[in-house]
Formats: structure tokens, C-alpha cells, sequence
């Protein structure tokens, strides 16, 4: 896992953006940072890297990694760099070190930029060819490892993140309150609608994409894959044993390192599993980290202490108090270089953070299995609708009836028939963004939209946006800044492309069954997972309330909410002051704080 920053143009970066571009990327890759420059004619090549070893530490597999006329810098981790490498010899090649660094490019030297499609794993890589003088980046299936760039009449700037952007660009970039209005108002589900960041003319190479620069500038760019539904006919007992082999398979892949890995454990089913799987399935010595909320929405410490139990693993668990999040909060913000979207990542920082000091370099978590199995309440009324002419429709309503009703707390869930009503209607997403749109001074308005990735299965067709628009994308963002904030490669074993190609064949009937959502998931993982966590209904996620991290009561606190700032010439003042003495605020009222705060510090940051 690492940082990566370049430029491509015919400008010269001088030694002091160098310097200080190599020591912004330290967090990344605190082992080295390395710069390498050259020409192709007029043109100008600059590869920044910093490396966090995890796969062959020796310093030989240090990047920029050049090999025959090629040169390499990689962030991310090819998981199957054995099996491809094992066919590579088979065909001649000699390897020079045991990373999955050499892997790639030894990879595309024989299958040229086809090569992406034997890769499991996450990556942004740029790979200059010295025989072709052709530049080609590239970015994982599900955007895992973030890739932003700028295109500027004198050449091309692209990095791990926006703070190496600004830096190597070197002029001050305009804020997109475009987008910063969208956080506002409609939440971090809206951020990926459209190819935005919050600032202009900072873009994010899409996942799945090729991206091939020639030395005049000109350049292509080409998706290598694209997700698609395609039901097939199988068992129950079939898409039961499939889901079990392909998880352990791919957690088997994710589980190789040349140091220690640590499990982000919560109460649910998925990041549960994943550590069974380990414990159980290959003897992993599992190190869990999970966070305890106090509040009776969110508190998992029953669930996740019947895992440790189960694995009799050592458990480390931080508890929630609003002492200094602000603080915590700004500093976050400011390596983000944006807004937090949740609440849940800054509770992750505390996470990451714990791991670091632990010295632990890498991290396992559950991201992605509510998109692939079924996992949030509104899957539910789906699923009722795709099971409308199903000869046991009846009984799909009673599950619901007897067993997931008295958990849902979103008023529109509550209808179980919400969808055969109104097909189209998706007002639980942007829950209340009507009246959080009052308390802007703009005239912004951005109704919700979908994607169309499938017209077969309106429940697959959810899923997908919540996969590669509105859910994991953006919470892989977080991921990412978060985890390399304090140095640790995060891994999602759920993000596996052979698991979500079988996950989108399986009949829409089997997903849910007797009342469980995920029920494929689950009893995929009976023997494994303990039965208090696998046969456990309710939906509480990886995440926080309000008033568990920031203490609304604090006089010092409300102040700097409404202090002097930058943010009351977009919002009404009043009207936030207002929102902030109300006694009772509904979740959607608490996330619309924790924005603003954000929107607050990330405005002072950049001004």
C-alpha cells in the first residue's frame, strides 16, 4: 500500500515542489519516498512514490520500479501475484524480487494493457513504456485505491489524493460548492451522481478504466469492466456453497502479507464472517478492533463480544466519548482535504489510529457485502415487490410482518408495499432534504437520480447504485484517507470480482428468506460464524450517533459551531442556531450537523 503523484507535461517542477511533495506522501508509505524524472523529447515525466511495505519488505521492490525500459509506481495490492506469476514463469520469465510489483508490469509486458483482467486485487498504478513512449494508468474494478487528476493546457497532474494535487500543481483551486451543497443537503450518497470533487477542475479517473497518455497529451481512455445482472438458474443449496467457496477464496488471497493483519470487527454478519472465516477456515491468529457506541441505536458490544468469544481472540475495543472529537474532527478534515462524510469515519480514525499503534500495517473489514447479499431495511419492500406474483408472496409478507417491522425506524419503510405504489420513489435516501435545502442561502436543488444498470430487477438495479454510486464508492474514499492517515492498507474481502459476478446470478427469491436479509450470506456461513450474530435481525452498521461524539449540551461547543465563519454567507445562521436547541433531533437531523460542522472546518481550512 502507498502514495502515488506524477505529472506529464512540458513543465519543469522545481526541487522545493519535489521535496515537499515527497514529504506529503509520507503517511502513505512511511518505509521510503522516491521521486524519478525524464524526458521523451519536450515532453516531461515526474513519478512520485512512498512505500508502506507489506509484500517482500526488501528494498528492492522499492518504486519507481523500472524494468526492462519501463518504469512503475503502484498503490494497492494484486491479491492472486502468485498464481500469475507461477504462469509467467511457466512461460520464461525471471523474477527479480517476490512483490506483486514486478508481477504487474511483468504481467503487462506479456499481455500488454489487457493484463488488468487477470488482476484481483485494488490498485491506481501509472506505468510509463519505454518502448512505446505511451503512458497508462489505471484504476481497480470498485475503486478501491482513488486516483484524482487535472488536465491543464501544459500537461497532466494525477495523485493519490488532492492534498498531493494541490501541492504539485501549485495554484490555489477553486472550491466546487456545487458539490459541498450536495453534501449538505442530500448527504454523501449523492457525491458520485456525477464525475465531481469539491474542487473545480479536480476529476477522479472512474473505476474500472484505462487511461493511456501520449507524450503530445492526447489520450484515451477505456473501461475494462463493467458490472452487469445476469440471473442464472441454480439451487438454493448451489448459491448457498458458491457464496461459502468464493468468500473463503477470496479472503485466502487477501490474507497474504509479510506482516501481521488485524480484523475491524463489529456486531453485523459481514465483518464478522470474515473474521470466522480466518479463525476457523485457516487458523489465523485474529486480532479484532471494534468500536463501542453507548447509545442504544448503535451499541454492538453484545454481538461483537459473542464473536471474540467464539474465536477466543484478543479484542481491543475503544468507547465513544465526545472528549476532543472536534479537534480530531479538523485534523482529519484537513488531511481529507474535504469533508467527512459520515460520522461512522471519524469513529473509524479512532479505529485506524489504535491499529497504527499497535503496529499493525494492514486491515481487514466488511465493506460491500449489503451490496452484493442484501443489507439495508428498503431491500426488504424491494424484495416484496420482486416476489409480488411469487406463488408464496403471502408468507414473504408475514416474515416481514413478524420479524423486521419493529426495527425499521425510517416512517417510509414502514410501508411494506411502498414500491408497489410508486416504483420510482426514493425519498428515504435523501431523507428531509427539503427542509435542509431552507437553510441554504443558494438556490441549489438536485432531485435524486439513478443510474440504469439493470432494467431486469428493479432490487438489483438498487443494489448496484449503492455499490458504484451511492454507498461503497465513497465509503472506500473514506476508507483509504482514513486507513493511510495512519499508515494501514485496508482490505475488503467482499470486493472480490469472481464473488460479486456469482453474487448478481443468484435467483432475487433466494436473498431473503424467513425474515433475513442476506440469508445467502448467512447460511453460507453456518458452522462458521456463531449463531448469536448470524441469526441476529437487526441493522445497526459500522456507526455513531451524534451526541456520542460531539456533546450538544457544551456551551463551548455550540459556540464554535456558530462562531464567525466563512459558512454563514451559504447558510442561515439563525436557522442553524435554532436546529442546534432543539431537544429531540431525529438521526437525519444529527448527520446534517455532523455536515455542517465539516462543511464549517473544511471552508476555514481553504480560506
Amino acid at each position: 500500500m502507498c502514495g502515488i503523484a506524477g505529472f506529464i507535461g512540458n513543465k519543469v517542477l522545481e526541487d522545493s515542489k519535489i521535496s515537499a511533495v515527497k514529504n506529503l506522501i509520507k503517511k502513505r508509505g512511511p518505509d521510503t519516498q522516491n521521486h524519478e524524472s525524464f524526458y521523451v523529447g519536450s515532453t516531461n515525466y515526474n513519478f512520485f512514490h512512498s512505500r508502506l511495505s507489506i509484500i517482500d519488505l526488501n528494498s528492492r521492490s522499492n518504486q519507481p520500479f523500472q524494468k526492462k525500459n519501463c518504469t512503475l509506481i503502484f498503490n494497492g495490492e494484486i491479491y492472486n501475484y502468485l498464481e500469475i506469476r507461477k504462469d509467467l514463469e511457466k512461460q520464461g520469465v525471471q523474477f527479480l524480487t517476490n512483490s506483486d510489483t514486478e508481477v504487474l508490469l511483468e504481467s503487462y509486458l506479456r499481455y500488454g494493457k489487457d493484463c488488468v483482467q487477470q488482476f484481483e486485487g485494488m490498485w491506481s498504478f501509472a506505468l510509463f513504456d519505454g518502448n512505446t513512449n505511451e503512458l497508462f494508468l489505471s484504476r481497480d474494478r470498485f475503486g478501491e485505491k482513488p486516483l484524482f487528476y487535472i488536465e491543464t493546457d501544459h500537461g497532466i497532474y494525477f495523485a493519490s489524493q488532492t492534498l498531493f494535487l494541490k501541492e504539485l500543481y501549485g495554484n490555489q483551486l477553486d472550491i466546487n460548492f456545487n458539490q459541498l451543497n450536495r453534501y449538505l443537503i442530500n448527504g454523501y450518497k449523492s457525491l458520485y451522481k456525477q464525475n465531481s470533487t469539491y474542487y473545480n477542475n479536480v476529476n477522479e479517473l472512474e473505476p474500472g478504466t484505462n487511461w493511456i497518455i501520449y507524450p503530445n497529451l492526447k489520450y484515451k481512455k477505456e473501461k475494462f469492466w463493467i458490472p452487469k445482472y445476469n440471473p442464472q438458474k441454480m439451487s438454493r443449496q448451489d448459491a448457498i456453497d458458491n457464496t461459502r467457496e468464493l468468500l473463503i477464496k477470496s479472503l485466502k488471497i487477501r490474507l497474504r502479507s509479510d506482516v501481521p493483519l488485524a480484523f475491524c470487527l463489529s456486531g453485523g454478519v459481514d465483518s464478522a464472517s470474515i473474521a470466522s472465516i480466518a479463525r476457523k477456515e485457516f487458523n489465523y491468529d485474529v486480532k479484532a478492533f471494534s468500536i463501542i457506541d453507548p447509545h442504544i441505536n448503535y451499541n454492538e458490544y453484545d454481538n461483537i463480544q459473542e464473536t471474540v468469544n467464539d474465536l477466543e481472540c484478543e479484542s481491543v475495543k475503544v468507547y465513544l466519548k465526545p472528549d476532543n472529537m472536534l479537534d480530531r474532527l479538523k485534523k482529519l478534515i484537513e488531511y481529507h482535504d474535504a469533508p467527512v462524510l459520515t460520522m461512522s469515519y471519524l469513529v473509524h480514525s479512532i479505529l485506524s489510529e489504535k491499529i497504527n499503534q499497535s503496529g499493525i500495517r494492514v486491515a481487514c473489514m466488511g465493506t460491500g457485502a449489503d451490496e452484493l447479499f442484501t443489507g439495508y431495511y428498503d431491500h426488504f419492500n424491494l424484495h416484496l415487490y420482486e416476489m409480488r406474483n411469487h406463488p408464496e408472496f403471502d408468507k414473504y409478507l408475514m416474515d416481514w410482518e413478524n420479524n423486521i417491522k419493529g426495527f425499521v425506524r425510517n416512517s417510509f419503510l414502514k410501508n411494506p408495499k411502498m414500491y408497489f405504489d410508486n416504483l420510482h420513489f426514493r425519498d428515504h435516501i435523501y431523507l428531509n432534504n427539503k427542509y435542509f435545502q431552507t437553510f441554504i442561502k443558494s438556490n441549489f436543488k438536485e432531485e435524486f437520480k439513478e443510474t440504469v444498470y439493470t432494467k431486469e430487477s428493479v432490487l438489483r438495479n438498487r443494489m448496484m447504485n449503492e455499490m458504484f454510486n451511492e454507498v461503497t464508492r465513497p465509503i472506500l474514499l473514506e476508507d483509504d484517507l482514513n486507513s493511510m492517515n495512519f499508515s494501514i492498507e485496508n482490505r475488503s474481502p467482499y470486493l472480490d470480482s469472481q464473488l460479486f459476478n456469482f453474487a448478481y446470478t443468484i435467483p432475487n427469491e433466494y436473498l431473503i428468506q424467513n425474515g433475513y436479509n442476506k440469508n445467502i450470506l448467512r447460511e453460507s456461513m453456518k458452522g462458521i460464524l456463531n449463531d448469536n450474530v448470524r441469526l441476529d435481525r437487526r441493522k445497526k452498521g459500522f456507526n455513531a450517533e451524534i451526541n456520542s461524539i460531539i456533546d450538544l449540551k457544551n456551551p463551548n461547543d455550540i459556540e464554535f459551531m456558530l462562531s464567525d465563519s466563512l459558512i454563514f454567507n451559504y447558510i442561515d445562521r439563525e436557522k442553524m442556531e435554532k436546529l442546534l436547541k432543539r431537544d429531540e433531533l431525529p438521526n437525519s437531523f444529527g448527520k446534517f450537523i455532523f455536515n455542517f460542522i465539516n462543511a464549517k472546518l473544511f471552508l476555514e481550512l481553504n480560506t
